[in-house]
């Protein structure tokens, strides 16, 4: 298919509306000349017929006893005729020629005008552009007056005076205006053609430059970026191209980040549980000892499981299928046995639990499985990153309509240039794995995912080498939904206790 340039189009169009504005621009100069000069031309050949029909008027009413008047009458038309370049002439009622002057046609054979053409002179006037019924061979400008005579009262038309000029001049001035006309409309258009196809090309060229940005995009150079110039809808549209152009780099730099990080998740349980069994298979690890190391597997098989999930929760996230089923149940329950989970690395870090003697129960109205495992990766995050002998506190807040959850772990903090970037995809703070080995940057990233679904949200603070803080909040239980029970303050001590032979139980069942 035959590409059409937006250079042409655009060209084409601004030369074709240029190109007819002129044209329309001439017909309407040469209409309104034309009319003009043969309203001129009329008016000054009427004129000078009624001066000539008022003089003939008394010299033909003595024409037999004053010849001197009809000799002052031919010397009046014949300076007449001169000095408007036309022919000047006297007809009676029947058409015939009384008197006249030939000047401007040089006329030798005069013949009767048309009586029908003197009938309509008579009646008050007659005008034409034409040959005068056959009287010239020519176009002529034609206008006819009646000669009256008599007395006011008794006046009567006893004939008519005709004032013709050759509308040849006025053809040959329209011609010559009209070539003045094309040859200023062909310069102008000349002028015209280089001015817009400068503005044509200027309007094009960010376009063409975006088209190239985008195909060096598409080969794999990310660097590209286009001058912002103006502050008009193209450079609005640079700008616009160049935040799209950094979202996508960013959004190709976390890419190749998560195939790295993905592959390393995957290489590192696969290759540690196929060593694993094959030391078993082989008689490498003892019989004794298969338990431990079947455990181990198992850890392995479940970080891979965890990892599998991720990426389908997060397959459901981006193809909009995940779907709440919200229920109401305790927030502060949900948190606390939660934690009990983590139990153990708990007393293995001496980790001081905090704020658990003031919370209460607090009922909310969400889909408890997902919201479990927002607490779960919060709460990993937490003993993950918290120093030894450190500690994790615990607010939990009721408002009107939502309660909020507050989890603070002691430790290293977060970079102040990492926060704003915590809760996107594949994001990884530690990205040395010195700490985080088992994370892969999605946890962060559904959790948020899953609090804007239930219409809650999720901030972070943190102070370098002191603490970070997760604050999230979500909707509250439906108000005829309410549970008695809420208010109810949990004992700390049970809760610390509860720890502590969660821990015995882990320790026992791991030396089995």
């Amino acid at each position: 298919m035959k590409v059409k340039s937006i250079f042409r189009r655009y060209l084409t169009v601004t030369m074709v509306i240029i190109a007819a504005s002129f044209v329309f621009l001439g017909i309407m100069m040469m209409v309104f000349f034309s009319g003009f000069w043969k309203s001129e031309k009329e008016s000054l050949l009427e004129n000078n017929a009624r001066s000539v029909a008022a003089i003939a008027a008394g010299a033909i009413a003595d024409m037999l006893e004053s010849p001197a008047e009809m000799e002052m009458l031919d010397i009046l038309i014949s300076n007449t005729a001169n000095n408007i370049d036309a022919d000047i002439f006297i007809v009676d009622e029947t058409g015939g020629i009384l008197r006249g002057n030939f000047h401007n046609s040089n006329k030798q054979d005069i013949e009767d005008i048309d009586s029908g053409i003197v009938k309509a002179a008579l009646e008050g006037k007659y005008m034409e552009q034409g040959k005068l019924g056959g009287f010239y061979l020519t176009d002529y400008f034609v206008v006819g007056v009646p000669l009256v005579v008599g007395a006011e009262g008794a006046r009567q038309s006893v004939g008519a005076v005709f004032a013709a000029t050759s509308s040849s001049p006025i053809d040959a001035y329209q011609s010559k205006t009209m070539e003045i006309f094309l040859l200023a409309a062909l310069m102008a258009l000349a002028i015209a053609l280089l001015v817009a196809s400068f503005f044509s090309y200027s309007f094009v060229r960010p376009l063409r430059e975006m088209n190239s940005a985008i195909k060096a995009f598409g080969e794999g150079d990310m660097s590209v970026r286009m001058k912002v110039e103006s502050n008009d809808e193209l450079g609005r549209l640079a700008a616009s191209f160049n935040e799209t152009a950094a979202t996508l780099a960013n959004s190709e730099n976390i890419r190749r980040s998560f195939i790295a990080n993905i592959s390393h998740e995957l290489k590192t349980p696969m290759t540690t549980i196929a060593g694993f069994i094959d030391g078993i298979l082989d008689g490498t690890i003892p019989p004794e000892k298969e338990k431990k190391y079947l455990e181990l597997v198992s850890d392995e098989v479940k970080r891979l499981s965890r990892l599998v999930k991720s990426m389908l929760d997060l397959s459901r996230i981006d193809g909009g299928e995940m779907k709440l089923s919200p229920v109401s149940f305790d927030i502060t329950e949900t948190v606390i046995n939660t934690l009990l989970t983590f139990s153990m690395p708990i007393e293995e870090k001496k980790i001081e639990v905090r704020g658990l003697d003031r919370v209460q129960r607090e009922m909310v109205y969400a889909d408890e499985d997902l919201i479990h495992q927002v607490v779960y990766n919060l709460i990993e995050n937490a003993v993950k990153f918290a120093n030894p002998g450190g500690y994790i506190a615990f607010i939990i807040t009721s408002g009107i309509d939502r309660v909020s959850v507050a989890i603070e772990n002691s430790g290293d903090g977060v970079d102040k240039e990492d926060l704003p970037l915590l809760f996107d995809r594949f994001y990884k703070t530690d990205k040395s794995r010195s700490k985080d080995r088992k994370g892969m940057g999605l946890g962060l990233y559904l959790v948020r995912t899953i609090l804007r679904l239930h219409g809650g949200d999720i901030s972070v603070t943190s102070k370098e080498r002191e603490s970070t803080r997760f604050e999230f909040y979500i909707p509250k239980e439906k108000p005829v939904a309410r549970n008695a029970a809420s208010g109810e303050v949990y004992d700390a001590e049970i809760i610390s206790e509860a720890i502590e032979e969660k821990a015995e139980e882990n320790k026992e069942d791991s030396n089995g």
